[in-house]
């Protein structure tokens, strides 16, 4: 009986989120690795993944870029004149404006494009990624319909949506989650005794982004062209309750309020 086989996969960058996808799509890819930064391609089972030339990762069937968004646009322009014909690029970027307008324009008319963004990561996907929710982004050709179908069949929930429409949500849905980790974070170690189960769920969601790399939270804050509306709005919010709960307090210490005795009477 023959080796079956697998389509082979390109994988350029081997960080926190690479790694996590070169675990899940290894069982079903032939896949070689290009990141310099990285001596070799280890995953948590012990496996370990060929690293290969730029030219040799850049001729696989299917290009997942899995870089920082800032690095998006030369990277493509590396990697355009070695694609072939029909190859299918994936990227995997926070932010989908900015991904999909360097991909378009730096990449050759005979590839198709994807633009793709797990909303999950290593540590929100520590217990696999059933259930987990990808957005696909069509941009070029008709292969986000099987790269869809694919990635239904591994459990996940995917969510088909324009670029814009996934900067306009993903700007509050990322930047307001990794806005106040960054300020909780900043104010020193939080509660563990006390606390109750809405404080824990904000902690637990603290947790799962304060150790993203900063070219996340780059890409999230400062990529995304929607991302200073939203702040703007949250920090307005935060500066009334500010000023309104100081003028409370100022008014609470010169006059306490009366407390009602057993029968209605002030005290």
């Amino acid at each position: 009986m023959g080796t079956r086989h697998h389509p082979t996969l390109g994988l350029f960058g081997f960080g926190a989120f690479g790694a996590l996808a070169a675990g899940v799509l290894a069982d079903h890819f032939d896949i070689k690795v290009f990141d310099p930064a990285y001596g070799q391609a280890a995953l948590p089972d012990g496996r370990v993944l060929p690293m290969a030339s730029l030219e040799e990762v850049a001729a696989a069937e299917v290009v997942v870029l899995a870089v920082p968004v800032a690095r998006m646009r030369h990277l493509c322009g590396e990697i355009a004149p070695l694609l072939l014909p029909g190859t299918v690029v994936v990227d995997v970027g926070s932010v989908k404006l900015a991904a999909v307008e360097a991909m378009v324009e730096s990449l050759p008319e005979h590839v198709q494009i994807v633009g793709t963004h797990p909303l999950f990561g290593p540590q929100s996907a520590a217990g696999g990624i059933q259930g987990r929710k990808l957005v696909i982004c069509p941009v070029r050709g008709t292969a986000w319909r099987q790269v869809g179908a694919f990635l239904r069949g591994l459990g996940l929930e995917v969510i088909v949506e324009t670029p814009e429409a996934h900067d306009r949500e993903a700007a509050m849905v990322q930047g307001l989650t990794h806005l106040i980790a960054k300020v909780l974070v900043g104010m020193g170690p939080l509660p563990k005794r006390m606390t109750t189960a809405s404080f824990d769920l904000l902690a637990e969601a603290v947790g799962m982004v304060q150790d993203d790399p900063p070219t996340v939270l780059h890409a999230i804050e400062a990529a995304n062209p929607f991302a200073a509306e939203v702040r703007a709005a949250f920090f307005q919010g935060a500066e009334e309750l500010r000023a309104r709960f100081e003028t409370e307090e100022g008014r609470y210490q010169k006059e306490p309020p009366a407390v009602q005795g057993p029968r209605g009477v002030q005290v």
